[in-house]
């Protein structure tokens, strides 16, 4: 069957942390493109107001919360989504900012918990999510796995993020490794590398200073970037991670 160019239509999406922000970004992106969206957040409510938001706009989209990082949680809401919309063609691993916060410490300040909080989300809540969605789309022959990171992962900042930029560290080493051994099942694998984005004070002044564009990146910034990854015009970029960051950083 022929679609429209990065038309998504009769596909079916997950997105983890999509509740707010850059992750209902991600999620209104690609149900305007045609999408069935499977709306994850840690928080149902959340996950049924973003979803609710979004049929309301006349979208596809319905509520999956779970805790990414919980295996079980993630069986359990991947099966549950199965059984709704028949498939899962598109897998979004979101989330990466724990429920207590981001919590800006220097290393020798911080505790292993903080640490594992970041490990837990990031690399645990991305192989959760892998380990549960890909047997089905290796055997339907066909599935786009996006994770986001950040570009802390490839450049120092002296902000007190050493364990979330360390985990961000891990998401792109495991996408490369996967899209390794998923390529010739008709399964990619990628990750978008986030510069500064407006979902904090004091975001629009650092982004005017580092970067050739001069603002902070937004959730449709995001969306427009995971929709050409999860694209079936995307079948040949796999294991790829591409920086989303209006030029702060070109190397």
């Amino acid at each position: 069957m022929d679609h429209p160019l990065f038309s998504l239509d009769g596909c079916v999406a997950v997105v983890t942390g999509a509740g707010r922000g850059m992750g209902l970004g991600v999620a209104e992106t690609l149900a305007r493109l045609g999408a069935t969206v499977a709306v994850n957040d840690y928080y149902p409510e959340r996950a049924a107001a973003a979803a609710e938001e979004l049929t309301g706009k006349g979208l596809k989209a319905f509520a999956a919360p779970a805790d990414v990082t919980d295996y079980q949680q993630v069986q359990q809401m991947v099966a549950a989504v199965r059984e709704r919309a028949g498939t899962i063609d598109i897998y979004v691993s979101n989330a990466g900012v724990p429920t207590t916060g981001m919590g800006y410490a220097r290393f020798l300040e911080s505790t292993p918990a903080d640490w594992e909080s970041f490990v837990r989300l990031n690399m645990y809540g991305l192989m959760n999510g892998c380990h549960a969605v890909l047997p089905g789309m290796i055997e339907q022959g066909y599935g786009r796995i996006v994770a986001i990171t950040s570009e802390s992962w490839r450049a120092g900042v002296p902000m007190g993020i050493a364990a979330y930029a360390a985990s961000k560290a891990g998401v792109v080493g495991f996408v490369r490794q996967l899209a390794a051994e998923t390529g010739r099942k008709g399964v990619t694998v990628n990750a978008l590398s986030l510069g500064t984005m407006n979902n904090w004070e004091g975001s629009e002044e650092l982004a005017c200073k580092i970067g050739f564009v001069p603002r902070a990146g937004s959730p449709a910034d995001v969306g427009a970037g995971v929709a050409y990854l999860a694209s079936r015009e995307a079948s040949w970029v796999t294991g790829q991670v591409y920086p989303l960051n209006g030029g702060s950083l070109t190397a």
